[in-house]
C-alpha cells in the first residue's frame, strides 16, 4: 500500500505530552494518528464531542421544528443558510 505524508502543527509541549502518552501505551505518534484517522473513517464521526457545533446545530434543528426553516436539497431554504454557515465556520 502506498503511503502519504500528513503534516500537522501542534504546540511543542502538546507534542511532547502526546509522545509520552504514546510511549506509555506502547505505540508511536504515527500509529496513534493512523488509529484516529481509521476510526473516523470507519465510524464516520469524530471520537469526541465538538460542543460548539452541537450547540449551533441544535439551533438549526430548533428552527426546523418551529417551522422557521425547511430543508430542500440539503440546505435551509428560508434564506437562513445555517448549515452552510456552520460548514464554513468549522470547515466541515
Amino acid at each position: 500500500m502506498a503511503t502519504a505524508n500528513l503534516t500537522v502543527r501542534v504546540d511543542e509541549g502538546v507534542k511532547k505530552e502526546f509522545d509520552i502518552f504514546c510511549e506509555n501505551v506502547g505505540i508511536n505518534a504515527t500509529s496513534a494518528v493512523n488509529m484516529f484517522i481509521k476510526t473516523v473513517i470507519r465510524t464516520r464521526t469524530l471520537p469526541f464531542v465538538v460542543t460548539d457545533i452541537a450547540v449551533d446545530m441544535q439551533e438549526v434543528y430548533n428552527k426546523l421544528e418551529a417551522g422557521e426553516a425547511s430543508i430542500q436539497a440539503g440546505r435551509v431554504a428560508d434564506g437562513v443558510d445555517s448549515i452552510r454557515a456552520l460548514r464554513e465556520k468549522y470547515r466541515v
